[in-house]
């Protein structure tokens, strides 16, 4: 991607939140949604000191196996073009050939 040039997903406004960076304007603040006032050093120390971060995954109820398979690149490659999320339309198109009978356990 080309310097400067937005990724099409991305909203964030980081020359907006670099002048505002640079001029130390107030972050917007809305108390009935935001957890705390992030202009207040001591809110937002207390609110991070009692936070607990969790990384990872969130836990599922019934696990998925990893799998390590060769495939042929041209499908592979097919699969990827299709942009994130391919993992999980492969595993899709594997459901509904089950589903369908194709694929017999």
């Amino acid at each position: 991607m080309q310097a400067g040039k937005k990724h099409p997903e991305q909203r964030t406004d980081w020359e907006r939140v670099k002048r505002d960076a640079a001029q130390n304007a107030p972050v917007a603040f809305d108390p009935a949604v935001d957890p705390y006032d992030p202009n207040d050093a001591k809110a937002t120390t207390d609110y991070w000191r009692a936070a607990t971060v969790k990384r990872g995954r969130p836990p599922v109820a019934v696990p998925r196996p990893t799998l390590n398979m060769r495939i042929d690149a041209e499908v592979l490659a097919a699969f990827k073009a299709t942009g994130p999320g391919w993992q999980t339309r492969i595993n899709a198109v594997l459901r509904e050939a089950v589903e369908r009978g194709l694929i017999h356990a």
